[in-house]
């Protein structure tokens, strides 16, 4: 039977200390980091609101953190065991508090049923096997009430599993009903072994390359 690829593949994508559990997180030990902290800059100087998807729990409040010494201030967090009697009024801070400049969400519990419009723009940090679960969290902030362009980065280690799924997501656009019924991840559980392994190898040619 074919297996799902271990998280780790998945997961040094996005930092070493995700996987060592360090608690590090050096910003110099990922490319994510440094991207994001571009982006970050332009939107600080810009005054504006961004949303930040993660499909790790974990990777929340590093990320929080991490966006907090960006901005100069705090901002918020919501993932699967943030208290449901708290996530409205998370919202809505949000969306009133002009001094709260970002939103951290796991893919999940944020990706779905959430206004989230003062945002004008939406980076999914780690990428997941069905698009339609991407694209429901990017619709946080397109929702009815939304005045602004939305700008949506989606970040993805070259040679890598982040980057064959890409590919693999984008050359199966014709099944878009599949995916929308999960198909996506279907996909995956009837790969042959060597398909899955080859999926997940590193490209050492791609990833070098400056």
């Amino acid at each position: 039977m074919t297996r799902l690829p271990d998280p780790f593949a998945k997961q040094i994508c996005n930092h070493p200390s995700q996987w060592l559990g360090d608690g590090a997180w050096a910003e110099g030990d990922s490319g994510k980091l440094a991207r994001l902290r571009e982006i970050v800059d332009v939107i600080a100087a810009r005054q504006e609101k961004v949303l930040v998807f993660t499909q790790f729990r974990e990777v929340t409040a590093p990320l929080a953190a991490f966006l907090g010494s960006v901005f100069g201030r705090s901002g918020l967090v919501l993932h699967g065991e943030t208290d449901v009697k708290k996530r409205q009024s998370l919202v809505r801070q949000f969306q009133e508090d002009e001094a709260v400049p970002f939103f951290v969400l796991s893919l999940k519990a944020g990706g779905t049923g959430l206004n989230l419009t003062a945002a004008s723009h939406v980076v999914h940090f780690d990428r997941w096997w069905n698009p339609a679960v991407e694209n429901q969290a990017t619709d946080r902030a397109f929702r009815i009430g939304q005045t602004k362009n939305v700008l949506v980065q989606k970040f993805l280690c070259r040679g890598t599993v982040e980057e064959k799924i890409d590919a693999l997501i984008d050359s199966k656009r014709q099944l878009s009903q599949d995916l929308l019924e999960g198909g996506a991840d279907l996909l995956l559980t009837e790969m042959k072994d060597d398909e899955l392994l080859k999926l997940v190898a590193l490209d050492i040619h791609a990833a070098s390359l400056e």
